[in-house]
């Protein structure tokens, strides 16, 4: 089977909200689906995510109801959860530097490092802490204060708040599942991104740490003629498109 272009996959893509039971999908099609998805832009390369993929039909029944039993859940031939873990931001900064001990070789002193090397590990070893370390949200709060105070005189990265490194967090996941639903209709399989949905309760279904959050959960799968409910709609491009 020929993949779509980029071009097909994004005008081939729907909301499915209803599958055909007869027609199964291929698990490794779908985990490579997943890794493409892992390719994604994120922010500083920090990867705070993980994928869950559901191929256990026991757990989606039990994932359904908590999806207010859409027609897209209970169909669903898999599930594919994508979770932020903004909690892990140290052990991404490890992994980064030490990706950078392979590039650049270790132990290097100051005098020897490119500008880059000394650039890319200032930015894990001291940039990012600052951004991600927080307490209750009074360190937060406090740099806040201090990158307006600086932002006065020029401009400053103002998202320092445990709430703003949340958002940044759910940015790159929603990032990785776009990835993931185009590489998936480039197999012609169809997804699903279902909003309404307990989160709490699915967290708890599949032992999620307290600390993780669900960005979103895709139903996979392949379309019933009528699981496509109607035509696309958009609003007018010009109304959206602004050229400055």
């Amino acid at each position: 089977m020929q993949e779509k272009t980029v071009s097909e996959a994004i005008n081939y893509r729907r909301s499915v909200r209803v599958y055909d039971a007869d027609k199964k999908i291929n698990t490794s099609l779908v985990k490579n689906c997943i890794k493409k998805a892992t390719l994604a832009p994120n922010s500083s390369n920090m990867q705070l995510w993980e994928f869950y993929h559901v191929t256990s039909k026991d757990i989606i029944e039990k994932i359904a109801p908590m999806c207010f039993n859409q027609n897209a859940a209970k169909t669903a031939q898999q599930l594919v959860i994508i979770v932020t873990r903004k909690d892990l931001w140290k052990k991404r900064a490890k992994a980064n530097l030490n990706f950078m001990d392979k590039v650049f070789g270790t132990n290097n002193s100051t005098e020897i490092q490119s500008k880059r090397e000394k650039v890319a590990r200032n930015y894990y070893g001291k940039i990012i802490p600052f951004a991600y370390l927080d307490f209750f949200g009074i360190l937060g709060f406090l740099k806040s204060i201090m990158m307006f105070c600086i932002g006065v005189f020029k401009p400053i990265y103002r998202q320092v708040r445990n709430s703003d490194m949340r958002i940044v967090a759910h940015k790159s996941a929603a990032l990785a599942a776009q990835n993931f639903m185009t590489s998936m209709a480039a197999v012609n399989y169809d997804t699903c991104p279902m909003e309404g949905s307990d989160t709490l309760r699915v967290k708890n279904l599949l032992n999620l740490p307290f600390s993780s959050e669900i960005n979103m959960i895709i139903s996979c799968g392949i379309r019933k003629p009528e699981g496509v409910y109607g035509e696309r709609f958009r609003v007018p491009f010009e109304d959206v498109y602004k050229e400055i």
